[in-house]
C-alpha cells in the first residue's frame, strides 16, 4: 500500500457520504465521517507489514524464538585411564579407548584417507592437553599431521580412536590388523597391549 492511499480511501468515503440528500442522514453526516477516518487509519496500521508484538511469533517474540544452540565443543583433547578387561588403558575425555599403530614411523602417521575414516586421529588444537586419573603428562605429545592438524601422542606414539567403538570404553578395535599392520590399545606406561583379537568390550566396574 501506499503512503497516501489511506488518504485516497478517506476521501471517496466523504464523497459517497455527502451525496445524503435527506435532513436527517445530513446530521448524521459528522458522526459518520469520524467512524469512516477511524475505519480508515485502522486499516492502514493492519496492513503496514510492522513488527509482530512482543512475545509473539517470530524473531523477537518468544513464541517464534529457536532453542539457544549449545556452545561449540572446545578444540583441545583430554587423556585419562579406564579399567577394562584388558587392565588398565589410555583413553580420550570422553572414555574412548585410544589405539596406536604399528605402521607409524618417527613424526609422521601412515593412517591417511579411508584409514582415518576407520581410525579417526586424536586432534587438538588447544595449547595444552589436558591429562587425568593417572596418565602421564610427561608422555603427552603431537605431530603436525599433512594438512596441518595437530595430532596427540603418547609415549611417541600418534592416537587413533576406532569407528567400530560404539561405546565408552569399548576394545573392538584391540588387536585388529588393518591398513597393514595391528592397531592396539595403550598402557598407562605407553607400552602397546598385546592381548589379541577379537576381545570385545568389558568394561570393568
Amino acid at each position: 500500500m501506499t503512503a497516501n492511499k489511506p488518504h485516497q480511501e478517506e476521501r471517496t468515503i466523504v464523497m459517497s457520504l455527502s451525496r445524503l440528500s435527506t435532513p436527517s442522514h445530513r446530521r448524521m453526516l459528522p458522526a459518520l465521517l469520524a467512524a469512516a477516518a477511524a475505519a480508515v487509519v485502522l486499516a492502514a496500521c493492519g496492513s503496514s507489514g510492522g513488527s509482530p508484538p512482543p512475545g509473539g511469533p517470530g524473531p523477537s517474540g518468544s513464541g517464534g524464538s529457536s532453542p539457544a544452540a549449545h556452545p561449540p565443543a572446545a578444540g583441545g583433547a583430554a587423556l585419562m585411564l579406564r579399567r577394562t578387561s584388558l587392565g588398565i588403558i589410555l583413553t580420550d575425555g570422553q572414555g574412548f579407548t585410544v589405539y596406536a599403530f604399528e605402521a607409524d614411523r618417527g613424526t609422521t602417521s601412515r593412517c591417511t584417507g579411508a584409514c582415518a575414516a576407520a581410525w579417526p586421529p586424536v586432534i587438538t588444537s588447544a595449547a595444552r592437553v589436558m591429562v587425568a586419573d593417572g596418565a602421564d603428562e610427561s608422555l603427552v605429545g603431537e605431530i603436525t599431521r599433512a594438512g596441518g592438524a595437530r595430532q596427540v601422542t603418547y609415549d611417541g606414539h600418534p592416537l587413533y580412536r576406532y569407528a567400530g567403538d560404539a561405546i565408552p570404553g569399548a576394545i573392538t578395535g584391540q588387536g585388529s590388523d588393518a591398513f597393514g599392520a595391528r592397531w592396539d590399545a595403550l598402557t598407562p606406561a605407553g607400552t602397546e597391549v598385546t592381548t589379541a583379537w577379537p576381545l570385545r568390550t568389558a568394561v570393568m566396574p
